[in-house]
């Protein structure tokens, strides 16, 4: 009887969202909308700088690599999201929702491993640029970014198999607008001890992450404040400006999330923190990204007015037949 309980549950059910009839429409399509332009920017900017060979170095790179596991990061939970806002049937599957907070999670590890690269690299550009050429060779840019995913990917597979061993008797409730560790954990009927090693470990990724990343742009701010120019200190400080934007986006959300050690929140609140790292910060970096950068939304211009004329070629196309 007793095996029977700890293996009664198969399902969980998202608490937070609003019933069909009490609102959910009113939620579906900005998110829907949130969602497709998440897609749309980041896919421009990925082939913006695949397409345009004066984008063809490090910082474009990694932004572009940065781009392209945005989509992937939001197609993580958002879908999900949507459904649960139009459907019935709140509910994720424990194999779901295991799937789910691996692959959000991963990708927003190999984020996080990926920001750190991009700020080494701009460090290196700005403090160090008569040898940056020869460090950041095309190679090494390559392995940083395979070393980024392969990382982001495999720090977190231990912990999601130890997850999956664990007995869940009931109650099924989560209080989150997606499958977090903190509110499945709560759920387990397993030692709470563990909950607690959970979250200084990832306590400690989030800091030491965000340390390396603030000492080397607080380097690149003092090395920028010590250059003659007025000129070439905006030149300087327009090619990392993005990049401290993004980082403080993403990390200072992630850090209200789960730096809050015996910190609660309402379930309003966790909610809105957590739909700011898992849908707004993926919201704002093609908005910031283009906008900070010249060559950038010249290169988004060129695609976009392509994009007109390949629509104006098709619509007479049609017309003529």
């Amino acid at each position: 009887m007793e095996g029977a309980n700890l293996s009664a549950v198969t399902e969980f059910l998202f608490t937070v969202f609003p019933k069909l009839q009490d609102g959910g429409l009113l939620y579906f399509f900005p998110l829907l909308s949130i969602y497709i332009f998440i897609v749309i920017g980041n896919l421009l900017i990925f082939f913006a700088v695949r397409l345009d060979t004066h984008l063809h170095n490090p910082m474009y790179h990694f932004i572009s690599i940065f781009s392209f596991l945005e989509i992937w990061y939001t197609t993580a939970t958002i879908p999900k999201m949507l459904s649960n806002l139009i459907s019935s049937q709140k509910t994720i599957s424990f194999i779901g929702c295991l799937l789910q907070m691996y692959f959000f999670h991963s990708l927003g590890n190999t984020e996080g491993a990926l920001l750190t690269v991009m700020a080494i690299d701009r460090y290196l550009a700005i403090c160090n640029p008569l040898r940056y050429p020869t460090i950041m060779t095309p190679r090494l840019c390559t392995q940083l970014s395979a070393g980024s995913c392969v990382f982001g990917f495999l720090i977190l597979l231990p912990e999601i198999v130890w997850i999956s061993t664990l007995p869940f008797c009931g109650p099924n409730q989560i209080h989150q607008i997606f499958c977090d560790f903190t509110p499945l954990l709560h759920l387990a009927c397993a030692d709470a001890s563990m909950i607690l090693v959970q979250d200084v470990v990832h306590a400690l990724a989030i800091l030491i992450t965000g340390l390396i990343i603030s000492v080397s742009y607080i380097r690149i701010v003092i090395v920028i404040l010590g250059i003659p120019s007025a000129e070439g200190r905006e030149k300087a400080f327009s090619t990392c400006a993005a990049h401290i934007a993004v980082f403080l986006l993403f990390f200072g959300s992630v850090a209200l999330m789960y730096l809050r050690f015996s910190a609660t929140y309402t379930p309003f609140w966790d909610a809105a923190i957590a739909l700011t790292f898992s849908v707004l910060a993926p919201f704002f970096n093609p908005i910031i990204y283009s906008l900070r950068n010249k060559d950038m939304k010249d290169e988004l211009t060129i695609l976009r007015r392509i994009g007109v004329r390949v629509l104006r070629h098709n619509k007479c196309i049609y017309l003529h037949l």
